[in-house]
């Protein structure tokens, strides 16, 4: 059979299309490279040891992701910290148990604490209960805003329904597009690939070599030696998570702190010696191809130091009246917007009088550009995606609709395993949005979402997963959809802040939340995992997960006085919620203001409209150069998505966080990739894994011994979290007056 490539996905040749047969292994040759054609469906899965080490998995990274989240650099630990973590205490635990029998009283089951040696199967399935308790509950950002930044009350059972049913309704979506997205060969989710190859090394039989360490003594010695490091950013030298040189020469000139500051300016001359600085908002550098680096460094490049101080420096929508970075919204005299005077305080809406007789909202220059460059991706990505990899995704679509998939892989699970029945998934879907009904409906209505606003917001993830999904399993991109829920809610229910966020969690991550469940499923279609043990452990971590986020964040909540209230915190406290700062200025912008008054014809940012179009374009020039010089292969590398998103993750990561990631991922991903490439195979991603764990552990262990007693480090220079550059944060503009700031 003769196969072609097109921009990196193999098919084969369109006269020879296996509609009518069977293929001997897979048509996507990076699948073929890397998955074995094999299973042994004697091996036990869901096991004792699954069941243990699953659940304490996901209880613990569900625990540690939302206790690092409040943190200025929140800390994101991946499933591949657990799945690295959990190998030898599985060989520990086969090594160490009985054979013992143990019977269930009243029921025929039974089970074995020790069904033989800890195999690839057992860890399979324990990454995936770490993969949901590593996935974020976006729902609890509804519940922060509510309780730490609104100061108002919220039923706590009806917090619990928002987090649990907001995660779990992907279940049906993925019930209804399982066949589409996981049992076609077409649909080969490239990201699952990584854990692949990851699994066999770990569980190929490997000896020492000489003078050098095992995948495994290399994790600990990474790990002890992040733990130990960890105590001085953490604890002890606070200010080394934010080195900003060009501060301490030019003490007086707010322009030069505007410059120099990596947490509140353009960062020039910054950096960190800190890894939760390098990794806490863009996850780790050594996981990210080189070309996706060099991508966002152009655009990091073009729009922080080209865009921004052009706008800015111009005066441009009155930009010197405010900060040139900041996710607040101002008033027009430049001060911090006071929303309780736009909003009724017994209805908790927008009072539309009050605020024709108090200001328009106001943002910073660099948050303006923030939401214009959000417009831009999301038409850039579905243009670029339909430029480049159209033709590949309506053949592959097409014979997914066929339900004609004859690859090895395919073969073997139908043949080997029972499918899960399509009820379940149905079952599963029914009663989750009679939860969602009762959380938006019931409890006096606190969440302010009607029905019809859920069941609209479900309606828009049925329509946007199949795509999106088809999008993510052939190119590894996901478009996201919170912009797009968050702003037709707002034109079509405005004023409410809840019922926008609800709207928007409810459409928007319950999509994503499908499309974690079919790449997980895919994991374990390659892995030969029965499709029934994928599920129930998928629906037993998400209710564990879920119940893990929302418990720790009410906790959280309700025991760190002044928690996300920087100016109350006491000095070095690392409580400031930087994510659900911006996540409580966009509800001000999108549900209480609403769209109409920010970016309609009311308002005074409607020529960030023009983004779309600019989005939509910019693709088209790049896949013109690429078809006029063919040869130009480096052409096709440049993708504008992910150029428009070099500051996507600002704020809340600043400056600081981009350059010190820029630094590291250069580093790895071309010097040491190009020059040691045997090394980079073997211990790159277990280096990422290692210097996650070991700061969580530190950090956690500190916090329990000496933060949770108010002991917050050593009273010296370092302790603050801050660059030392207070002027920063400064307007330009002249009688402006902002607190801790000259007057021009």
């Amino acid at each position: 059979m003769v196969e072609v490539e097109t921009n990196g996905i193999h098919r084969p040749d369109k006269t020879e299309l296996p509609e009518t047969e069977e293929i001997n292994d897979s048509p996507i040759e990076q699948v073929r490279l890397t998955v074995p054609i094999t299973d042994d469906p004697t091996l036990p899965c869901l096991t004792f040891r699954t069941w243990v080490l699953g659940v304490i998995s996901c209880a613990l990274l569900s625990f540690l992701n939302q206790f690092f989240v409040y943190r200025q650099n929140p800390l994101y630990i991946s499933s591949v910290a657990a799945q690295i973590a959990v190998l030898p205490i599985g060989k520990f635990m086969a090594a160490s148990l009985p054979n013992k029998i143990i019977c269930i009283r009243g029921t025929k089951w039974s089970f074995s604490l020790n069904p033989g040696p800890f195999n690839m199967k057992e860890h399979v399935l324990i990454t995936i209960f770490a993969n949901s308790g590593s996935n974020p509950v976006y729902a609890v950002n509804i519940i922060t805003i509510v309780k730490a930044f609104y100061h108002r009350a919220i039923n706590p059972l009806a917090a619990f329904l928002l987090s649990l049913t907001t995660q779990m309704l992907g279940y049906g979506w993925a019930g209804v597009f399982r066949r589409f997205l996981v049992d076609s060969p077409y649909m080969w989710w490239p990201a699952n690939l990584v854990q692949v190859s990851l699994f066999r090394a770990l569980h190929d039989d490997e000896t020492r070599p000489k003078g050098g360490l095992t995948r495994l003594q290399f994790f600990v010695v990474v790990f002890v030696s992040s733990f130990a490091y960890y105590i001085i950013p953490n604890y002890l030298f606070q200010s080394i998570t934010a080195l900003s040189f060009v501060c301490w020469i030019w003490k007086d000139s707010i322009t030069a702190q505007q410059i120099g500051s990596g947490l509140k300016g353009l960062g020039i001359g910054s950096f960190a010696l800190d890894w939760s600085t390098i990794s806490s908002f863009l996850g780790s550098p050594l996981a990210t191809p080189g070309f996706a680096v060099i991508n966002l460094l152009a655009g990091f490049i073009i729009i922080l130091y080209i865009m921004i101080p052009i706008s800015y420096w111009t005066d441009s929508y009155g930009a010197k009246r405010f900060p040139i970075i900041s996710s607040h919204v101002f008033n027009a005299t430049g001060q911090p917007y006071d929303v309780d005077l736009v909003l009724n305080s017994s209805s908790f809406s927008f009072n539309e009088p009050a605020y024709d007789g108090y200001s328009k909202v106001h943002l910073s220059i660099f948050f303006v550009y923030a939401y214009g460059l959000s417009f831009a991706i999301l038409a850039a990505t579905l243009s670029h995606v339909a430029l480049f990899h159209g033709r590949e995704i309506w053949h592959q679509s097409k014979l997914a609709l066929k339900d004609n998939f004859g690859d090895v892989h395919t073969r073997i699970m139908k043949k080997n395993y029972e499918v899960v029945p399509q009820w379940w998934f149905y079952t599963v879907l029914i009663v989750i949005v009679g939860l969602a009904m009762l959380a938006c409906e019931g409890f006096g209505r606190q969440l302010q979402l009607p029905y019809w606003g859920v069941l609209f917001s479900i309606s828009l993830a049925l329509f946007f997963t199949l795509p999106t999904g088809v999008i993510q399993a052939t190119t590894n991109q996901q478009p996201g959809l919170n912009v797009l829920t968050e702003l037709i809610i707002g034109y079509m229910y405005p004023g409410r802040p809840l019922a926008n966020v609800a709207f928007k969690t409810y459409g928007y991550i319950s999509m994503t939340q499908a499309l974690m469940f079919l790449s997980d499923f895919k994991l374990g279609h390659y892995m030969k995992i029965p499709p029934k043990s994928m599920f129930i452990v998928q629906l037993v971590g998400t209710v564990i997960a879920s119940s893990a986020y929302y418990g720790t964040a009410w906790w959280l909540l309700t025991s760190v006085e002044h928690i996300c209230d920087p100016e109350k915190l006491p000095t070095g406290s690392p409580w400031t919620c930087p994510g659900d700062d911006v996540f409580y200025n966009a509800s001000i912008i999108w549900g209480v203001v609403g769209p109409l008054r920010m970016f309609g014809r009311l308002g005074l940012y409607s020529k960030m409209n023009y983004f779309f179009l600019v989005g939509l374009l910019a693709p088209v020039v790049v896949w013109l150069l690429s078809r006029t010089f063919p040869d130009k292969k480096w052409i096709k590398l440049i993708n504008i998505p992910v150029i428009l998103s070099g500051t996507g993750a600002m704020p809340p990561a600043r400056a600081v966080n981009y350059i010190s990631w820029f630094t590291v991922g250069i580093f790895f991903n071309f010097v040491v990739y190009k020059r040691y490439k045997s090394w980079w195979a073997r211990h790159n991603y277990i280096l990422s894994a290692g210097l996650d764990a070991g700061v969580a552990f530190l950090a956690i262990l500190c916090y329990f011994t000496l933060q949770l007693k108010n002991i917050n480090g050593p009273e010296w220079w370092g302790l603050e979290l801050d660059d030392h550059c207070p002027l920063a944060k400064c307007p330009t503009a002249p009688g402006v007056v902002a607190e801790g700031c000259p007057v021009l």
